[in-house]
């Protein structure tokens, strides 16, 4: 019976639902006279750390040491390319910066010591928006820029128009915080625990903090309790003081992020804004564009080129732009230091075209929907970094499926009825699509490594360099193996993620993770597949290329009662002297991007999609209800569709936060003003649309990828704009069809300004009684 392809639960679901899981924090207890630490924080947003006192704080009960730069046997930065992210800063550069650390016999302790540190500081003028950056030229590094064409044909185009667009950030809000453990091992080495997407960076890290070489750091990922981007660099400055406090004091230290630490120290999505230039024909059909891209990056540099650049490749969306100027500029603010985020850039590119479609559209009276068609990609057609559109006739095959599926048309008529008959209540419709790259923009992290070890009994131990966040990776994993050796799922155990059985991993993102480790593991099945056939072709007197695996069965193809166990021909190797152990390889094949001409393939696949919402705005309150939503998705094969489903709404809803709840608000001290599940609005249950469908496209297998399947992290959050698009719709119901604005996140409070907006055009457009055009 096959197992890729089959709907499984994941694999730790018992452990999530009864608490058996284990986490990083979960392991304290294995660690006698652990140290716990905790930051010394700065009140400004920007200033001069003139002097720092911590005599008093050492007098303290409980306090062991403290951590300062003078500790450090290295490098005292965790920065991951610019080296820009001092430990020990004596600039501060955002509200709550860490500028030393405590280490406490107890975590009171080591606050009751914090909170004894004197700091001299001297305030300095701070930057805290985008648009203060720009006024100031406050940026991390020089322009970024795409182009093709002659946009200059946006000046002679029947319509043309220009705008901006707002877009919020979105704090992680993973469950788990920030954790890491680290001690000294019995050979002198460092090893961590630590919730990080990326081991092998935060081994590096490590390694290049206390002055070492790599192979003396030693991390370990059991599971993470979410990530989503939060954990893949910035997880690593607060192993990197764990291993620092361990070094010092020779005993084990734990880190751990409070929830309001976690909000306060930590990056999020970046904020975006948007200016753009359009030039649209009378049909409807773009024939120029003009986007100039600001990122806001925060204090240090991040990972904010790449989330960049990947929003400017996803400027397109689904949609060709032949004639197409794209600018990208990181704005240095004193803030956070902004970083990845599922989607990675792509959710805020894409943002920027469906608003600049759907202005187009209400601007020359025609369906939004009918306008997003006539733009669609088509076979043959290319980006505008020059990759071709493999498979780009499933945009519409999805679209017009999707359409018949969720009754569009008819429901649009419905529609129009409801809102005619409902004066201080409307209903939206929307129908939007998605197109996503798939693969690391910076070639070199495509590619992943896997060992897969085969005991007597017939039980597999899988290693790989993927990281399990709650998303199922380990679950595919464990189908990929049991299909490539023929066994039961019950026989493959995946390992926890750890740097000394994989080393140099990249990290889990870019929705690759199956990609790349799976493949990776494949390869080592098929080599241990080959050996252990030769042994069963010996003991069931058969041609090697006769004999088949399955069920945790050896037979002669077409011959299942002449079957062996698995186990047996384990065991029969084992004593032909044959290895039981195989490393396995891959790395994305036809992939590159050159960034000083903008061109290139920096995509192995496009994931399509495409969702129709439905939604009935309060014309009293701004508040708004979520009807319904309908969802098809080219997921390739599946090679675990309970796990992908429950991506595909699990994104979605991530993906209605941020466009519609979720608003990070900064006062004028660099403070985050909404630090908390309390004021920061998390989606809930309410979200979770009346009728929720999802279905996958059928015979959608993807050439070159393990089993044919294709990513599904990250794409399915982009499905949300159709939910900011329908909101928008019924904010139209309510005016007299022009254009709409809305800054995103789309809240209650936006909602309704723009609602009001919309009722003042139409009544300006009312006719008295007697009077003329």
């Amino acid at each position: 019976m096959r197992i890729a392809g089959q709907a499984v639960p994941h694999e730790s679901a018992r452990e999530h639902v009864t608490g058996d899981a284990l986490y990083t924090d979960d392991l304290l207890l294995r660690f006698p006279r652990l140290l716990h630490a905790w930051p010394v924080i700065a009140p400004h947003a920007h200033a001069l750390v003139k002097a720092l006192d911590y005599a008093s704080a050492l007098s303290e009960p409980g306090v062991a040491t403290i951590l300062t730069a003078k500790d450090v046997p290295g490098e005292g930065d965790s920065g991951s390319n610019r080296h820009d992210e001092p430990l020990f800063p004596t600039e501060v550069t955002y509200h709550s910066q860490p500028l030393a650390w405590v280490l406490g016999e107890t975590l009171e302790a080591a606050q009751r010591g914090a909170a004894r540190v004197s700091v001299d500081y001297e305030p300095l003028p701070s930057i805290l928006t985008i648009e203060d950056a720009i006024a100031a030229g406050s940026f991390h590094s020089a322009p970024l820029k795409l182009a093709r064409g002659d946009a200059s044909v946006i000046e002679s185009s029947p319509l043309h128009f220009e705008g901006e667009l707002k877009i919020g950030g979105q704090e992680h809000f993973y469950l788990e915080t920030q954790c890491a453990i680290a001690w000294i091992d019995e050979t002198g080495g460092v090893a961590a625990h630590s919730s990080t997407q990326h081991p092998t960076e935060t081994q590096e890290v490590i390694a290049r903090v206390l002055g070492i070489t790599r192979n003396k750091v030693t991390v370990e990922c059991l599971r993470m309790g979410g990530a989503f981007g939060g954990k893949e660099v910035q997880a690593n400055p607060w192993a990197a003081i764990a291993a620092l406090g361990a070094w010092k004091t020779r005993r084990p230290v734990r880190v751990r992020l409070t929830r309001a630490l976690d909000f306060a120290l930590t990056g999020k999505r970046h904020p975006f804004l948007a200016r753009y230039a359009a030039g649209f024909a009378k049909d409807g059909r773009l024939e120029g564009v003009r986007i100039s891209l600001y990122s806001d990056g925060g204090w240090s540099l991040d990972l904010s080129e790449p989330v960049l650049s990947r929003a400017m490749f996803h400027c397109d969306n689904a949609y060709l732009l032949p004639a197409v100027e794209i600018t990208g500029l990181i704005c240095l603010t004193h803030k956070t230091s902004q970083t990845a985020f599922r989607g990675f850039g792509g959710p805020q590119g894409m943002l920027v075209i469906e608003e600049v479609l759907d202005q187009a559209a209400r601007r020359l009276g025609l369906p939004p929907e009918i306008v997003r068609e006539r733009n669609f990609y088509r076979d043959g057609d290319t980006t505008h970094y020059g990759q071709p559109v493999k498979d780009a006739g499933r945009i519409e095959i999805i679209w017009r499926m999707l359409k018949e599926s969720s009754a569009f048309d008819q429901r649009r008529e419905e529609i129009d009825r409801w809102n005619a008959r409902h004066p201080f209540f409307k209903r939206g419709l929307a129908i939007t699509p998605v197109k996503f790259g798939i693969s690391f923009t910076a070639t070199f992290f495509n590619q992943g490594g896997a060992m897969v070890l085969i005991y007597r009994d017939g039980s597999v131990q899988v290693n790989h360099g993927g990281a399990e966040m709650g998303q199922g990776l380990h679950t595919k994993i464990q189908q990929i193996a049991a299909e490539g050796l023929g066994v039961d799922l019950e026989r493959v155990r995946v390992m926890s993620t750890r740097t000394d059985k994989i080393p140099n991993t990249s990290a889990t993102a870019a929705s690759a993770g199956t990609d790349l480790n799976g493949a990776a593991v494949a390869d080592a099945c098929s080599e241990l597949r080959s050996r252990l056939a030769e042994v069963a072709a010996r003991l069931l007197g058969c041609d090697f290329s006769a004999i088949h695996f399955s069920d945790g069965l050896v037979f002669p193809n077409g011959e299942e009662h002449r079957a062996i166990a698995f186990a047996r021909v384990c065991d029969a190797a084992y004593r032909q002297r044959i290895p039981l152990f195989a490393q396995g390889y891959y790395s994305t094949p036809h992939i590159h991007y050159d960034p000083q001409t903008g061109k290139g393939e920096p995509f192995h696949y496009f994931a399509y999609a495409a969702a129709v919402s439905e939604i009935e705005v309060d014309g009293f309150t701004g508040d708004y209800r979520l009807l319904r939503t309908d969802i098809l998705e080219d997921v390739g094969e599946s090679v675990s569709p309970l796990v992908d489903r429950g991506q595909i709404e699990g994104g979605f809803i991530q993906g209605v936060g941020w466009l519609t709840l979720e608003e990070l608000v900064w006062d004028s001290k660099g403070r985050l003003a909404t630090a908390g599940a309390s004021t920061y609005k998390l989606p809930s249950w309410t979200e979770v649309p009346d009728v929720f469908e999802v279905s996958f496209l059928e015979r959608a297998a993807e050439a070159g990828t393990i089993y044919g399947c294709k990513a599904v992290g990250e794409p399915p959050l982009m499905l949300a704009i159709s939910v900011r698009e329908a909101i928008r719709d019924a904010i139209a119901a309510f005016g007299a069809g022009g254009p709409i604005l809305l800054e995103s996140p789309a809240t209650p409070e936006r909602v309704f300004f723009a609602v009001q907006r919309a009722r003042a055009e139409r009544e300006s457009q009312v006719i008295p009684v007697g009077a003329t055009r």
